[in-house]
């Protein structure tokens, strides 16, 4: 009799894992075999064969990025992502390996942790926008009337329709992009695209002091404009019903532009929607929280035209303010009104998302009095991963803000069950819908429709994990999680040959391209959770876990902020652990600034100026940034001095940054240099080889006559 479902074909996976031991067996094709522990513990013995190819994981706008030598590679310890075919053979399944992807030249070398990994990406990101949105000219007006919500695979135009929330979200992008580049033409496309919004999209009421915003616009044929109320997409009741999400999004791009500008008009849209969302979608019964959906004329939450949507909360509408918006308001202003609304937001989840006693998944469909909606349209009894890992992020982002036990408690939750229960600990990355229970007989929680991964939801694992291992110091795996997270979504959700990201990926990383998921611009995708996850994983991984400084830009309007007060926190972070080291202000060095709070006293002009400042962490007393690289020459920044003790930060950032030819160090902040840094610099030139430059500018006194006391000044060239 034949044992039905035998693994008995050859099949191709990805199997990511750490190198625990090699050998080099004397077995044809191979050149060499490697025990591999996956995530979970488990090993795999995996044939490395001469028709295997490796390479080091590579940033978009990259070229292939060629290995080292097997040998290197064959290193115990090193993690790796190994692609291969598995034969179902007589003494067990095999496994041979055809593709390995490295994360670094060495074991200890992560590319993905780099200083300026995320803000070449996110710069490439902005790139490919900019190109595929408006394709302008230099010197050419970015015309958001050109926007459109859907974009093929190449970034192709595909319609004409603009959705409300995905422009506002590109919108967000870019002022994200600008807020860690100084790119300028990122800062045009935000300001012009909330500009745009707020002709086209708004609609006020200044009598009643409300403001909400057009589900949609359709651009015709002969260019006239035709409006929806009532949203399209699926869930939403075919247009019957405004969701509380859309009105949430739509506050994403402008809240994030008036970060940067401080412009008035984008605050009073802000108060007036924030006013509009409490007015109509709020319970202000005994239950509190926000209904997910209002009829789009009355405006009434329990109307019975919304079908199955009548008298309803989710995820979306309790939960999706604060990162949407409001956690960036709040960092702009620094009123006492936004933080006691996200104090309402995080207690309301910790009070009725947690559902242990069920499923190791948080419950996010809710009845008018918080029990839970079970049947709701295609959600049913599920789960959806990302939603449970950004309640996580976000939670850990409030307890900086205003800690408390129940918000640590239920991230930790959140935190430790989803690794054995939505992550692939397989090959990396975390699942889409999940069912939230064990039926009878089953072992593994089973995926709803597919095991794709979808791109957003890999940046709230990221983000989740990176932050919470830079907040919290009791489990040292979190930052296990954002790496292995990091690495799966580095490693196959980036577009080298079209740009962007992909929207899904099957379990294994290769691309899933069919229907609505082929495309690089959606009503689910746009130039958002891409945008913010380099921004905040380039904060978290740089500003908590490697102690790194960044620099952030702004354009604040003339008297934009209350007393010429500039608010630069990048995000909330634990109380003391980063600070304000130096601000340039139209390029020029600027130092009527707050440390400790983070606040930038602007001057007295009739004009916009460029604000940069540089963040580092807490105590930091030195830093090495990469500022340019450029022809395999670095320039590095240093502020502070370069003392024995501190010399581990430069040696770092220089390691990051492999196959360099030449280094400049700008010293312009530099205060001394001890002669440890001396020595170190002498022997790092030595070590690179004969064809290795090393150029120094703007020395100080102090560190001129240092240079020549160590006879240096004939071996480094001073520049500048």
């Amino acid at each position: 009799m034949t044992t039905s479902n035998q693994l008995n074909f050859p099949f191709s996976d990805l199997v990511a894992g750490y190198i625990r031991s090699v050998s080099y067996p004397e077995i044809f094709d191979c050149k060499g075999m490697v025990e591999l522990e996956t995530s979970d513990g488990r090993i795999y013995s995996v044939k490395i064969t001469d028709a295997c190819y490796a390479e080091i994981v590579r940033n978009l706008g990259e070229p292939f990025q060629v290995a080292p030598d097997i040998k290197q590679i064959l290193v115990e310890d090193r993690f790796v992502h190994a692609y291969g075919i598995f034969y179902p053979e007589e003494s067990g399944l095999k496994f041979e390996a055809k593709h390995m992807l490295l994360f670094g030249q060495t074991k200890d070398d992560l590319r993905i942790e780099e200083q300026n990994w995320w803000i070449h990406q996110i710069q490439q990101l902005l790139n490919f926008y900019l190109e595929s949105q408006f394709s302008v000219e230099e010197g050419e007006t970015i015309d958001f009337k050109n926007f459109r919500t859907d974009l093929s695979a190449e970034g192709d135009k595909q319609d004409g329709v603009q959705n409300l929330d995905t422009i506002s979200r590109l919108i967000y992008g870019f002022a994200t992009a600008y807020m860690i580049t100084g790119d300028e033409r990122a800062l045009e496309a935000s300001i012009n695209g909330t500009e745009y919004m707020q002709r086209h999209f708004r609609h006020q009421n200044k009598s009643e002091g409300i403001c909400y915003w057009y589900s949609q616009i359709d651009i015709q044929s002969d260019g006239s404009l035709r409006k929806y109320m009532g949203s399209t997409a699926g869930g939403d009741e075919g247009g019957n019903a405004i969701p509380c999400y859309e009105q949430i999004y739509a506050l994403a791009g402008p809240t994030q532009t008036y970060r940067l500008t401080g412009s008035p008009t984008i605050r009073t849209d802000i108060d007036d929607t924030i006013s509009f969302l409490n007015r109509y979608y709020k319970d202000h019964g005994p239950y509190g929280g926000y209904y997910s959906h209002v009829d789009p004329v009355t405006f009434d939450p329990k109307a019975d035209s919304l079908g199955v949507n009548k008298a309803k909360k989710n995820w979306n509408s309790v939960g999706d303010h604060a990162p949407a918006y409001l956690i960036n308001l709040y960092l702009a202003t620094g009123e006492q009104g936004y933080a006691t609304f996200l104090e309402d937001t995080f207690d309301t989840i910790c009070d009725h998302f947690p559902d242990y006693g069920y499923s190791p998944f948080m419950n996010e469909k809710f009845f008018d009095d918080w029990t839970h909606d079970l049947k709701w349209g295609i959600h049913q009894a599920r789960c959806v991963v990302g939603h449970n890992l950004k309640v996580a992020w976000n939670l850990t982002r409030m307890q900086s803000l205003m800690p408390k036990d129940s918000y640590k408690t239920f991230a930790h939750q959140i935190a430790d069950a989803i690794p054995p229960a939505g992550c692939d600990n397989q090959r990396g990355g975390w699942y889409d819908m999940m069912e939230r229970t064990l039926k009878d007989g089953e072992e593994h929680y089973r995926r709803v429709w597919h095991d794709r991964k979808a791109w957003w939801q890999q940046e709230q694992g990221i983000l989740a994990y990176y932050i919470m291992a830079g907040v919290y110091d009791d489990k040292p795996e979190y930052l296990r999680f954002a790496r292995e997270g990091s690495a799966f979504y580095n490693g196959w959700f980036l577009d080298y040959e079209q740009g962007g990201v992909y929207f899904n990926v099957l379990a294994n990383g290769q691309p899933y391209s069919l229907g609505s998921e082929r495309g690089k611009g959606s009503h689910s995708m746009a130039g958002y959770h891409s945008f913010e996850l380099c921004f905040l994983a380039a904060i978290y991984s740089n500003l908590l876990v490697n102690k790194m400084p960044m620099d952030f830009f702004f354009k604040p309007e003339p008297h934009a902020w209350p007393d010429n007060k500039l608010r630069v926190a990048p995000d909330l972070l634990p109380p003391g652990s980063i600070e304000l080291a130096e601000v340039w202000i139209d390029d020029k060095n600027y130092t009527d600034f707050d440390r400790e709070k983070l606040i930038v006293n602007l001057p007295e002009t009739d004009k916009a100026v460029r604000v940069r400042v540089r963040i580092e962490p807490a105590g930091l007393g030195f830093s090495a940034g990469l500022t340019n690289y450029e022809n395999s020459i670095g320039t590095f920044t240093l502020d502070g001095d370069l003392t024995k003790c501190k010399l581990p930060f430069l040696k770092r950032a220089v390691e990051r940054v492999p196959g360099m030819n030449g280094m400049i160090l700008d010293m312009s902040n530099l205060k001394s240099v001890d002669d440890t840094g001396w020595n170190y610099l002498l022997f790092t030139k030595q070590q690179r080889g004969a064809n290795f430059s090393l150029q120094l500018k703007g020395l100080n006194p102090e560190i001129t006559q240092g240079l020549k006391d160590a006879e240096l000044d004939e071996e480094f060239a001073v520049i500048g």
